[in-house]
Order: structure tokens, then sequence, then C-alpha cells
């Protein structure tokens, strides 16, 4: 809408945060700046997607890396940027120069300025770059480049503990990076570390404490620094409409507890809202090539793309609509779907088409698996679904979803979703799987597990893929052959956790039009965006760093624009 002079505001204040996850650094960042600063999320809950997440967050060249001795340099980061993502610009214009500089350059500024602001960061030790180690990849960084908040006790909100979204570790006072050693929870390591989950989950208990792990405690952090700040956060409030006057948005229409309000805003308006994983109208539109399903979908609720949608209809651009940040995922009983990671990467497991051919590298990171399951599909057909077939030795070791090692809920195999069989033979035939295909792959399948090398994808040499498998097993991590009754099939799909294609965005977050020009006083961060890492995942964390960091850049640019002091940014 184009508003004249004389619209009658309800509110006024310099910078106006829509969505309540990775663009709270992009709130205190501009509160920290002198600026009036108003949140609003339309859910009953604060932390949107970064709060359902595992809150890990991938910064190169971080303090906390530095802290425990993993040396890294922006030459390392820029090559293994270009190495995996490709040349700057060449994917996406999203991923241009200028942005890819702007997230290296930002991330430590951003980081600092957090823990001044009382955010307490763990590095994540282990915790691979995704493809580190891989074959053609320079750059890559073993020990990790991400980072993690370390547990938040929620009685510091007071009330608004109750606003907080849940963490994906529930009671469990756990790291994200730890769960990948709790799955091999029967050897030296697992046993260890949940030890040490479970310590620290009764210590806090005994303490009195209420602590939060993952991304829960990611926002707990920044919401109490807000409110610290006297930000006001509010709940249940959806944007309706941008105020644009010649050219320029000035302001916003909220919708609050039923009543239209038209907040002025003389910074700006960033727009960190989500992506549209939950629309299927958006997804048939712009996912022809990649077509991703509501169904398969493990993204925020709130994940809808109305915020988008209102972007586009005053001349936003946008790029990479087909793409999303696949997860490799089965749908239980229930129909909701269980997202797949470490259980593809463990020993004793394959994933094949329905002519029972492996087709790509099950280890590798879970957006590319994404990728290549629909390329294949499109290209071969028979890989929606295709079908992770494990045998009993990985059944009884490893954690898989929640069931325990040797605990396979009863319902599981009774509503037929799984499927299990004394032979490969009985399993095909029940999953739609051409026998002799199936085994065929298996036999040589199982001769690389003897050797430890994947003549034909390489599975378990990178770094990552270590991490994901069973350190413990040899001579590969990710190997072992398929040979012990019974077997177990599970149909694998292309779900998600979120878009991330999205409006197109400068290196200070101001959104572009059609023609590359600026929108002047409208900003975008996180999965509304077209990612700067453009069709790759480079490493734990690759989704909340960006958000983070370009609504962190954004908040100094609206300090600029609306005449408000810049004490953070110096």
């Amino acid at each position: 809408m184009t508003e004249t002079a004389n619209t009658k505001w309800d509110q006024e204040t310099d910078f106006l945060v829509v969505g309540s996850g990775g663009g709270l650094a992009g709130a205190l960042r501009a509160a920290a700046n002198g600026l009036d600063v108003i949140v609003a999320e339309k859910s009953d809950v604060v932390g949107g997607s970064t709060g359902m997440s595992g809150g890990v967050v991938w910064l190169p060249n971080n303090p906390a890396m530095r802290a425990a001795g993993v040396p890294d340099s922006r030459a390392e980061a820029v090559a293994y940027f270009d190495t995996v993502a490709g040349p700057a610009g060449e994917s996406s214009v999203a991923s241009s120069t200028a942005r890819r500089d702007a997230y290296l350059d930002t991330g430590t500024e951003m980081f600092e300025f957090l823990e001044t602001e009382g955010v307490q960061f763990h590095h994540c030790e282990g915790y691979s770059d995704y493809y580190a180690g891989v074959r053609g990849v320079e750059g890559g960084k073993a020990r990790s480049r991400s980072v993690e908040a370390t547990p938040f006790d929620t009685k510091q909100l007071g009330d608004w503990a109750q606003r907080l979204r849940p963490p994906v570790a529930g009671n469990m006072t756990m790291y994200t990076c730890e769960a990948a050693y709790v799955s091999n929870l029967f050897t030296r390591k697992g046993s260890s570390v949940m030890a040490k989950v479970m310590g620290r989950s009764v210590g806090g208990r005994l303490r009195g404490r209420r602590y939060v792990t993952n991304g829960a405690a990611l926002i707990g952090y920044m919401l109490k620094a807000l409110l610290d700040r006297g930000v006001p956060v509010w709940t249940e409030t959806a944007l309706v409409d941008l105020v644009v006057e010649d050219g320029e948005v000035v302001g916003a229409v909220l919708e609050r507890a039923g009543a239209e309000i038209r907040v002025r805003t003389r910074g700006g308006v960033l727009v960190s809202a989500g992506g549209f994983s939950r629309n299927p109208d958006m997804r048939a539109e712009f996912s022809a090539d990649q077509p991703g399903r509501t169904e398969w979908t493990s993204a925020n609720p709130g994940d809808t793309g109305e915020v988008l949608q209102i972007a586009m209809k005053h001349g936003a651009a946008t790029d990479l609509m087909d793409e999303a940040w696949w997860m490799p995922s089965w749908l239980g009983p229930d129909g909701v779907p269980v997202m797949c990671l470490s259980e593809r990467s463990k020993p004793y497991s394959i994933i094949v088409d329905a002519a029972g051919n492996r087709y790509f590298n099950e280890a590798v990171a879970y957006q590319e698996a994404g990728q290549q399951m629909f390329a294949h599909h499109k290209k071969v057909g028979g890989a929606l679904p295709s079908w992770l077939i494990i045998d009993s030795r990985h059944r009884s070791r490893y954690v898989f979803g929640v069931a325990p090692p040797g605990r396979t809920p009863k319902d599981w195999i009774s509503s037929g979703v799984v499927k299990k069989a004394d032979t490969l033979d009985e399993l095909a035939t029940q999953c739609g799987i051409d026998p002799p295909g199936l085994r065929a792959t298996v036999e040589r399948f199982n001769g690389f597990a003897a050797t430890g090398v994947d003549e034909d994808y390489f599975r378990g040499e990178g770094d990552h893929e270590k991490y994901q498998g069973d350190q413990s097993h040899r001579p590969n991590a990710c190997l072992g052959p398929i040979e012990k009754a019974p077997y177990y099939a599970f149909p694998m799909f292309p779900g998600d956790i979120g878009t991330n294609g999205g409006l197109l965005a400068d290196a200070d977050g101001r959104v572009l039009d059609g023609q590359g020009n600026v929108i002047g006083g409208l900003y975008a961060s996180g999965n509304c965006t077209a990612s700067v890492m453009g069709r790759k995942y480079l490493g734990a964390g690759a989704t909340i760093g960006p958000s983070m960091i370009f609504a962190h850049r954004a908040a100094d640019h609206a300090a600029t624009r609306s005449g408000g002091g810049s004490s953070a940014a110096g």
C-alpha cells in the first residue's frame, strides 16, 4: 500500500523486528545502538525456527575456536566457502562476494557483542564442518567452526519462561554437539558423554535450576538481554502489511489482539520470520524441480510464507525459491516426519532406490542428500521414496530416532510403515524393491565394508561422516556389512527443516527489488531470504549464523537512517 503524509500512526519506533528467532540478534544490536525497538512475533511463544533447532551457529575463526586451540583464518574460510558453495555469485546472486565477505567479517564482531550482552557460548568440539575432509574440498575444519549457547536457566526469565519455545533435547541438559556421540550409546565415548549429560541434568535440578539447551538456550539468553533493555516483545502479533511512501518502507500494519496497529518506523523494518515450508500453494508454484511436500516437513509450524508474500507484493526480488534445507525423513505411524541424520551414517546401513541400487553417499550432508534424492528421481525414477536398509546389528547397537538400541517400537512394524524380514528378498518384496538388484547391491557394499573403502561414493572419508558414524568401528566408521537378520527398511523422503530461498538482500540485509535497487527501510535475514551459502549447507549452524549476522548488520545500518545512537557499533 502507498500512504500519504497524513497517515494516522498508533505507535512509533526506530526499528521493528518481525519474528523472534535469529532476528533477535538484530533487535538486541539495535537497542544497544540506542534505537527504540519493537519485536513482533505471530505465535504465542518466542524462538521461531531457531528456538526449535539445535541452536548452533556456524562462525569461522570465532573466539571460542581460538580459546579451544582450533586454528583458522579468513583465507581458509574463503577457500572452504568457494570449494563447497562454488565461486561467489555462481549459484545465486544471494551468495555474492560482498555478502560472503560481510558474513565472514562480521561473525567475530557479533559473537563478541552478544557476549557483552550476557550470551555465553560453547565451542562444538568435533562437530565437523559438513564437507571437511571430503575430496576436493579445501579449508574445512574437522574440530568445528560451530558454537552453541551454554545451558540457560529459564528462571531468569520469570513469567516469560512460559513463552519460550521448548528445547529439542527436552528435559535433558544436552548440547547439540553431543547428540551424535549419544547415538552410539553402547560405545565408550557414547556412554561417557551420556554420563556427562545426565550429571549435568540432575545436577542442575538439585541446584534448583531450570536449564535448557539447544535453540531454546540461545533464544533465552537473547530474550533476557532484550527484556533487561526494556525492549517490548509482542507475541501473537502478525504482520498484515508494509506501509510504503515514495518507494520506501516507513512502517507496518500489525494485527494484535484482534485489532490492527499501525507502527511508524524511523530506521526500518527487519523481517526475519521464516520461509514457506508449510505453504502448499507456494511450494507448488516455486518448487517444480525439487517438489518438496508439506507433509514431509519438520519446519516451524509458523513457516507459512505470508511475510515473504507481503514483501514480494511490494516489489522485493527473490532467488532460490525451489530450494530448501532438505532433511531425509521417514513418516512415523502417526504420519509425523522423523528426521534421519546419524542413522544413515552408521555401519550396517545403505540407501537404495526401487531398483535396489545405491546412488549417493548416504552419510553426506542432509541438504545434499535431499538434492540427490530429487535429482535421481527426476533422472531415473524410484527414489521417492528411497529405502534405508539396515540389519539387526544396526538396530541393536545404535539409537534410531527416539528408539534406544535394541528396542524397536511395535507400532513401527505393525503399522506397516517400517518393513521387517528375515531375508533380503522378502524385505525387497515388501518394499517393492527389485530383489536381485538389492542382493547385488548388498554384496558389492559388503565388499567395501570389509576393505573400509567405498569405491562408489567414498562414504566415511569426510570428517562429519565419521562424526555421525561409529568411530569405534573399524576400518571405516560408516561402513559395516549388511548380513545379519532380521533386516529392516525405512521409507526415506526428502523432508526439510525450512526453505532457503526467499528475498534477495545486500551485504547490510537491505532488501532489493527486481532491478537490483535497494528498497529503503526494508531489511531481511533468516529463512525468508535467499541464502548467502547458495545451494549448500557448509556446517552446523549454517542457517542461524546468517540469520543473526545479517540481522546484526541490518541493525547497524538502520541506526544510520533513524538518527539514533551507535554506541555498540563504535
